[in-house]
């Protein structure tokens, strides 16, 4: 991997453990035998909001890829990164470009339901009552995401192609949990069969995975 070579010789990530768009990358890492160091940032607590974080990435989220003292924010983007030169990210340009519609579909009609319905639902104490106001909206764009994600994936193991690309594991890190947001995946089998498919694959780790120190 050519990215490996060069400057890019030690990574750090920053990471805050519950986060899906954190998981894709520690995901992604684990499925390349890739070492790093990872750092803990509990958002609750402000950490993502310091000025040392800040300086790091303005926007103050998580997850953050310290290459050397060169930054990279964007779970997706850290996605695409990482997968330059592997079997992950497809070659063929119209196969790379269905790569990324997915992954903008994953930030852009599938994470604003069912991401922040999670998030607020289940990791903010108190989310539900703060945010009783949006949960309809929130069902209502994550159960639209889930149909569109169910008819493309009937007759399909993949999002692209045959084999697992980070469109999968982009939108694999919000919708193996979705039902901790309040959705039911009952009426959703081609996306759970999808779901088995993907965690069977070579290398997968769950959410609640960290490097060792021996592998850091």
């Amino acid at each position: 991997m050519p990215w490996i070579s060069g400057r890019a010789r030690v990574l750090t990530l920053y990471s805050t453990q519950a986060s899906g768009n954190s998981y894709k990358v520690r995901l992604m890492l684990a499925k390349l035998g890739r070492p790093f160091r990872l750092e803990e940032v509990d958002i609750f607590a402000g950490e993502n909001r310091t000025p040392e974080f800040l300086a790091r990435n303005p926007e103050g989220r998580v997850p953050l890829l310290d290459l050397d003292g060169r930054f990279l924010a964007e779970s997706n983007a850290i996605l695409f990164f990482l997968a330059e030169g592997t079997p992950f990210l497809p070659a063929d340009p119209f196969d790379r470009a269905e790569t990324l519609r997915w992954m903008f579909f994953e930030q852009h009609s599938h994470e604003p339901g069912i991401a922040a319905a999670r998030f607020w639902l289940k990791q903010v104490r108190g989310g539900r009552d703060l945010r009783t106001h949006d949960v309809d909206r929130w069902m209502e764009e994550g159960y639209a995401a889930l149909k569109v994600m169910e008819r493309h994936l009937d007759g399909r193991h993949f999002f692209v192609g045959e084999a697992l690309t980070i469109a999968d594991m982009a939108l694999y890190a919000h919708t193996h949990v979705a039902e901790e947001g309040d959705f039911s995946l009952r009426g959703f089998p081609a996306v759970r069969a999808w779901l088995e498919r993907v965690a069977a694959e070579p290398g997968h780790v769950d959410m609640e995975w960290r490097p060792s120190v021996a592998e850091a």
